[in-house]
């Protein structure tokens, strides 16, 4: 994927960053090009190789519309939670490497959602902490609005997927138990009896 300068991007696990300058720099002999990012959250400059850019996960800060599917995501009422910790913290980790704002998404609705049932480790804390961090920032530089509405958004649309889940966990336990119909029943009976009656004639 090729950028310009005063491209916004999303560098993975450090945010929004502005391309700010283009340059070739040799090292150890050999000469590649470098992009240099601002980052916004902390004004840091990071180079990242030209050559990397696909590795590394960089990519274009998301579109208006983008936006729309991200809050539609956020509140849906799926919930990937896995029951065992270190199964949920390496998906939840890997989630977090794509720099999709998506797979951010996923992350933040499940340890959100398992916050509510149980204490985190501090690495889970750390990871959800981060996921809302990078999602509300990305939002609110996309939307020109203020942090603290994107925060407002991201809580009604969370709360909206937890009430969905509980909806949905409730009819799952109040469903009733399938019985067999009459039909099926006299099926049934009318089999075994011919079984019972195929076993008689054999023993005489």
């Amino acid at each position: 994927m090729s950028f310009q300068v005063g491209d916004k991007v999303i560098y993975p696990n450090h945010g929004l960053g502005v391309v700010e300058k283009i340059e070739e720099k040799t090292i150890l002999g050999t000469t590649c090009g470098f992009f240099h990012l601002r980052i916004l959250s902390n004004d840091t400059t990071v180079l990242v190789p030209v050559v990397n850019v696909d590795n590394v996960g960089l990519r274009r800060a998301i579109t208006d519309e983008e936006v729309e599917r991200l809050f539609h995501l956020l509140g849906d009422g799926k919930i990937d939670n896995h029951a065992n910790w270190k199964g949920r913290f390496k998906d939840n980790s890997d989630k977090m490497r794509t720099g999709s704002i998506y797979d951010m998404a996923d992350v933040l609705k499940s340890l959100t959602f398992l916050a509510k049932s149980k204490s985190l480790s501090f690495r889970e804390k750390r990871m959800l902490d981060r996921a809302k961090a990078l999602i509300v920032s990305e939002v609110s530089e996309v939307m020109r609005v203020k942090v603290e509405a994107v925060e407002d958004r991201v809580e009604k649309a969370l709360e909206r997927c937890f009430m969905m889940k509980a909806r949905a966990q409730q009819r799952a336990a109040t469903r009733p138990t399938a019985k067999p119909t009459p039909a099926k029943a006299t099926a049934t009976v009318t089999t075994s009896r011919a079984a019972a009656v195929r076993r008689q004639a054999r023993a005489s």
